[in-house]
């Protein structure tokens, strides 16, 4: 058998819509935005702006503040500097020995001392001389410039630069004689 194609029917036209002439709908007016909502964007910028403001003068203050606390703080950096280098000139044994010489104090060339556990006296046991012969803040020791301005405890318009001696004894006149004993033995005046 043969098969004979089939063929369909042919679509039918369809006719073309007609089309309808009239007047045009009239556009409904737009609404006004209200005014509130343009406020609130309004004041909404403005806060922003505001904030933005004091965040960046709290910024630059802050900055200030930092800058000005740094420069304290090294200032008192070098204030303590400048304290330990001068409690470091009061403990130096120049400035200890000039105040011992301004308080009257001699150094022994041959010293004493004295054991404890069994009451010993070890050394010469011989008194020290009125002066010494170890000068200790004498020429030949080295200058500490930490405390060449700095006054002895005992007389504060000397210095170690200007030491004065000991105010001798007025009635023997020698500065090299020990003080008279005052209780009634009498020293004799040598030369």
């Amino acid at each position: 058998m043969s098969a004979v194609p089939a063929v369909a029917p042919a679509p039918a036209k369809k006719s073309a819509p007609r089309r309808r002439f009239g007047l045009a709908p009239v556009a409904k007016k737009r609404r006004r935005p209200r005014l509130m909502y343009g406020i609130i964007a309004v004041a909404g910028a403005f806060a922003i702006g505001a904030a933005q403001m004091s965040l960046s003068i709290l910024t630059t203050q802050t900055s200030y503040e930092l800058t000005k606390l740094t420069s304290q703080q090294r200032e008192l950096t070098w204030q303590k500097q400048i304290l330990a280098d001068d409690v470091a000139g009061l403990g130096s044994p120049q400035y200890l020995a000039a105040n011992a010489a301004a308080l009257g104090m001699v150094i022994n060339e041959s010293p004493s001392y004295l054991r404890l556990s069994d009451n010993a006296l070890l050394g010469s046991g011989q008194a020290a001389a009125w002066t010494s012969s170890v000068d200790a803040i004498g020429r030949g020791a080295v200058a500490n410039s930490l405390i060449t301005s700095t006054p002895l405890v005992t007389v504060e318009d000397a210095t170690i630069e200007g030491v004065t001696p000991p105010p001798a004894d007025l009635t023997t006149g020698d500065p090299n004689t020990p003080p008279p004993i005052t209780d009634g033995l009498p020293t004799p005046s040598t030369h």
